[in-house]
């Protein structure tokens, strides 16, 4: 190896690191971005099943528990059905949002509640 050339393997060695580094975090990025759209997609079914049946309230409360963190939760009712959206923001520093929506028919018989309407 000529004098000039020391160093060159680590300086290569450097950067196909640093790159595998990116590949693997960006791997590990989209998996928790798929995990918590269906995270979401579970919690807005949930909340519209409970709440289809008169249990927004208790809805809320289990889609709080599957949503991934810090997500927001969304349901309106109508005299017919009841629509739920849970969005959540899964990688922090990320301005990617993902959400899930479901749709239900209300049971009849179901209450209407007061919460469920707003």
């Amino acid at each position: 190896m000529r004098p000039a050339e020391r160093g060159a393997v680590t300086v290569e060695a450097a950067i196909a690191l640093s790159a595998l580094t990116l590949v693997v975090l960006a791997a590990l990025g989209a998996v928790a971005t798929v995990a918590a759209a269906v995270r979401c997609t579970d919690a807005a079914r949930e909340l519209v099943r409970l709440a289809a049946r008169g249990e927004a309230d208790r809805g809320r409360a289990a889609a709080a528990a599957l949503a991934p963190g810090g997500a927001v939760i969304e349901l309106s009712t109508t005299a017919e059905e009841v629509r739920a959206v849970v969005s959540a923001a899964p990688v922090g520093p990320l301005p990617i949002r993902v959400s899930g929506r479901a749709v239900g028919a209300r049971e009849p018989g179901a209450a209407l509640s007061s919460e469920a309407a707003a």
